[in-house]
């Protein structure tokens, strides 16, 4: 099944020069979501990672359908204001803006292994505060997955050293 087709297009949103991809109808296909969640684990099922993190928001919604085939927990990375308990946070730029990221003291215990699972690989800014905020817990990277990668962004160059896996890649 072609992935691919299953993600809308939607130009000049959420501002002029931005084309959103909209997973939508992605999740809405059974055997569509089905098979995403069944690729996103695939490189998983024997080196599982002690706990699975998911980034705000829709990449909540693939990271806990993963952590469930897994049979692992769900740690949460959300934007400000979300999370009610200690917490830290960091801040990063996005294509259009700037935002923080925070995430509980306690989500992540000192050298537990962190798969964790978005949705869009755009210029790099979320993963790498997602990054910098596991590490500083202690977290040790097995892997970043998601679902799309904007090649023409170049956000991989951000993350170098660690092994990253996109199962739709978008050339421009």
């Amino acid at each position: 099944m072609n992935l691919k087709s299953k993600i809308r297009e939607i130009p000049n949103f959420p501002i002029k020069g931005i084309s959103f991809k909209d997973i939508t109808p992605l999740l809405q296909d059974k055997k569509a979501f089905g098979l995403t969640i069944d690729r996103l684990a695939k490189s998983y099922l024997k080196n599982k990672p002690d706990i699975i993190v998911g980034i705000d928001a829709r990449g909540f919604l693939l990271s806990s359908a993963v952590a469930y085939k897994l049979k692992r927990g769900l740690a949460i990375i959300r934007k400000k204001g979300k999370l009610p308990y200690r917490k830290i946070w960091k801040k990063y730029i996005l294509e259009y803006t700037t935002n923080i990221l925070e995430v509980h003291k306690d989500a992540i215990k000192s050298g537990e292994k962190i798969l964790i699972i978005d949705d869009i690989l755009a210029t790099g800014g979320t993963i790498k505060a997602t990054i910098d905020l596991i590490e500083k817990l202690g977290g040790k990277i097995i892997g970043i997955v998601f679902l799309i990668e904007l090649d023409y962004l170049k956000g991989r160059r951000k993350l170098k050293g660690y092994p990253i896996h996109s199962l739709i890649h978008y050339k421009q």
